[in-house]
Formats: C-alpha cells, sequence, structure tokens
C-alpha cells in the first residue's frame, strides 16, 4: 500500500471509526480522538503488514478496537478519580449529531462485548464476520452479544419511558 492509498483510506474511515470510537468512550470525545490517532498512527507504521485479506476498515477498526482494549487495561491500574471524570457522559461532552440521547446513554449500559458488537452492526454496517476479525470474537458468539445487547437496550429504555415511535 503507498502513501497515497493510505491517505485515502483514512480520509474514507476517519468519521465511522471516530463515531464508533466516541461510543466505546462513553461519549468522551478527547479520549475517542486520542484512541483514533493512536491507531492511525500504528495502522501507518505497519501498512508493510497490511496484505488485504480483509477490507482496509476491518484491518483499521480492529488496530483501534485493540488500542481502546489497551487504554482501557492501562487505565484501570490507576486510581478512578483522575479517569472517572474525564469519562462523564453528559450533553456537553457528546457529538451535536446525536439526536437520540436515551439510546446513548443505553448504550453505556452494555458491557464493552456487547456494546462494540452492536456499534459495528447498526452503526457501522460492520457484517458478523467482519465484526469477529475487528473483536476476536467467535461469529456465533458476536450474534449472542447482538441478541443480549438488543433485549438490554429494549429493557432499559422500557424502564426510563421510552417507547419505539
Amino acid at each position: 500500500m503507498t502513501r497515497a492509498e493510505f491517505e485515502q483510506q483514512v480520509k474514507l474511515n476517519q468519521e465511522p471509526l471516530r463515531r464508533f470510537l466516541i461510543n466505546l468512550c462513553d461519549g468522551n470525545l478527547s479520549l475517542a480522538d486520542d484512541i483514533a490517532q493512536e491507531a492511525f498512527i500504528k495502522a501507518y507504521l505497519n501498512m508493510n503488514t497490511f496484505f488485504g485479506r480483509s477490507k482496509f476498515s476491518t484491518w483499521l477498526f480492529r488496530i483501534a478496537y485493540n488500542c481502546f482494549c489497551d487504554n482501557k487495561r492501562i487505565s484501570q491500574r490507576y486510581t478512578n478519580t483522575e479517569i472517572n471524570e474525564g469519562k462523564l457522559f453528559s450533553s456537553e461532552s457528546t457529538d451535536s449529531k446525536y439526536q437520540n440521547q436515551e439510546l446513548y446513554l443505553a448504550l453505556t449500559k452494555l458491557n464493552e462485548k456487547e456494546r462494540s458488537c452492536i456499534l459495528l452492526f447498526y452503526m457501522e454496517d460492520k457484517p458478523i464476520k467482519e465484526i469477529s476479525i475487528i473483536t476476536g470474537i467467535n461469529e456465533n458468539t458476536v450474534k449472542s452479544h447482538l441478541s443480549r445487547a438488543k433485549s438490554n437496550l429494549e429493557t432499559h429504555l422500557k424502564s426510563i419511558g421510552y417507547e419505539r415511535g
């Protein structure tokens, strides 16, 4: 892959990747942007390892997901006070494009794997096979996470009085 091809792929995948990470990071824009930047740097430094066996977006999302998991693992080693202050989910820290705040708040109630699967499937239109590659989760387990996540989202949204319309 040439540098120009890489730059073109970055332009195509920048917004979907950022959207995915914002939701994984519970609306923390700066953390999501930091992880996205780390993922793009790692992808650039390792672009010689991309052989086209999957879509570039799948490869990039996998790198970003790994960066997210690494960040989460490292942050859990420190005291919660400093870290949790930056992870507050409020209307001030969310992307202004979001119109269904109840849904985004409900997403924060899901565990990391369920949330990752639901975001990739419904918001990024990734097929089960790609989600499996990105997350490193077996395809049947991805299906289970999707089913459980939908049920958990529905339960939470009903509990706050949100009905489909």
